[in-house]
């Protein structure tokens, strides 16, 4: 187990956006895994039957793709091969639900993890508890390599607004950061701790101890390497980064 210090902090070379990246953008780590997992072909016998959607069409992927603005109808075609894969771990109604991410990324279906509920709500725009495959790709597009820095900016702000109030308040990063050292195993000092979030929130806000969107975009444009982590470079050609996921395409592109 590792143990950080005050003094450790302040003598660090490095700036204060580089040691904020690993509190502010761990989502990364969560996307990247899940594809991975599924991409190792994670297969868990389903016991949960429902109804499936009906199945996607060459249609469907070029209206995607379209949307998209970032993904071809043939890598629109591939997540799709993901998704599925993921929706029918547990169930067998072809969509995601929580049981099902936190079966890929955490191998159980006990416990609760702060970063599995924040990615899940991101994905589940509807609000209706399951990830449907437009919303999939609606929040894998923002990690797309072409994805506009605006998304990137925005996402990152909505992924640290827990209480969805339009501002990033000191308690819900104090959260985040406690959270991220019990999954890394790191042992932080309150003194640390507190240390951290009074240099974020020096540069970031106005005394008010909130960041509004207009203050943590200026936070990021002055600390770019929050936002370095917010793109996968594999999502930009992704059927030649795991072509397990190409079955009898309908598409020549």
């Amino acid at each position: 187990m590792d143990h950080l210090t005050t003094d450790s902090l302040r003598s660090s070379s490095m700036t204060v956006g580089e040691r904020l990246c690993a509190v502010f953008i761990p989502i990364i780590a969560i996307v990247e895994a899940l594809i991975c997992v599924v991409a190792d072909c994670f297969d868990q016998r389903s016991f949960l039957v429902r109804r499936a959607p009906p199945p996607k069409t060459f249609f469907d992927f070029a209206r995607l793709a379209h949307d998209s603005r970032c993904f071809t109808v043939n890598e629109v075609e591939a997540l799709y091969e993901l998704y599925k894969k993921l929706g029918n771990s547990i169930t067998t109604d072809g969509l995601i639900h929580k049981e099902e991410l936190q079966l890929a990324l955490l191998n159980t279906l006990t416990g609760e993890n702060l970063f599995l509920d924040r990615v899940f709500d991101l994905f589940d725009e509807k609000k209706n508890g399951v990830i449907g495959f437009e919303e999939f790709i609606h929040v894998l597009c923002v990690f797309h390599p072409c994805a506009p820095l605006d998304d990137k900016i925005e996402f990152a702000f909505r992924l640290h607004d827990l209480r969805r109030t339009g501002f990033i308040e000191r308690k819900e990063v104090k959260r985040m950061v406690i959270a991220i050292l019990r999954e890394s195993d790191i042992m932080l000092s309150d003194d640390l701790l507190e240390a951290i979030l009074d240099m974020t929130f020096a540069e970031a806000v106005n005394g008010d101890d909130k960041i509004n969107r207009e203050e943590w975009k200026d936070f990021v444009m002055q600390h770019p390497n929050l936002l370095k982590n917010m793109t996968l470079p594999y999502l930009k050609d992704i059927t030649t980064a795991f072509p397990s996921f190409v079955f009898n395409t309908e598409v020549e592109e």
